[in-house]
């Protein structure tokens, strides 16, 4: 919605005065500085979204398929984390872009750096270890059970509550401002 540019014929007072032009927004308007902070809550409930698509949703469902084979089913797995850990890395920086260029909140860097943190741990320690397990056993190997997979939902769990607090508290405080800058 646009701004309305209105006239204001009584001063503060009551009194009559000269028309004075004043720029208002219609009830609910987000803009001024909320209005920049529009694509972090966007980008925050996007990334949950496809979070909870991917890691709660239809990795556990695969693996329910009758038809579909332990290998194929953990190939699928392999395929769609490597090129899901490539879109989280697109986001995280599309995430810090929209803080960087909005309002500034201290929580919001440290709710960023954290994402980083767990990402980089994902994409560098935990899905290489997975990777490797994934490959011995559709090449018909054995494998020792390790804590490696628990840490994996650990870490997704954990990017999950991140998300869904970053997206509340960002959605409040456009709600808060409503159509105050």
């Amino acid at each position: 919605m646009k701004p309305v540019l209105e006239r204001a014929m009584i001063g503060p007072s009551g009194e009559p005065r000269d028309w004075e032009p004043r720029l208002t927004a219609p009830a609910g308007a987000v803009v001024g500085s909320a209005a920049r902070d529009v694509p972090y809550v966007f980008l925050a409930i996007l990334w949950l979204g496809a979070l909870l698509g991917v890691s709660f949703i239809a990795t556990p469902v695969k693996f329910q398929a009758p038809s579909l084979s332990l290998p194929i089913a953990l190939e699928v797995g392999r395929v769609t984390f490597a090129l899901f850990t490539r879109i989280e890395w697109g986001l995280v920086a599309l995430l810090g872009a929209s803080i960087a260029f909005g309002s500034r909140h201290r929580g919001r860097w440290l709710g960023w750096l954290f994402l980083v943190a767990v990402l980089a741990a994902e994409t560098f320690w935990l899905l290489p270890v997975l990777d490797a397990r994934v490959g011995t056993i559709i090449a018909g190997g054995q494998i020792a059970g390790t804590s490696d997979h628990l840490l994996y939902v650990a870490a997704e769990s954990a990017k999950a509550l991140l998300l869904l607090g970053l997206s509340l508290t960002g959605l409040m405080q456009l709600a808060g401002r409503g159509g105050r800058g």
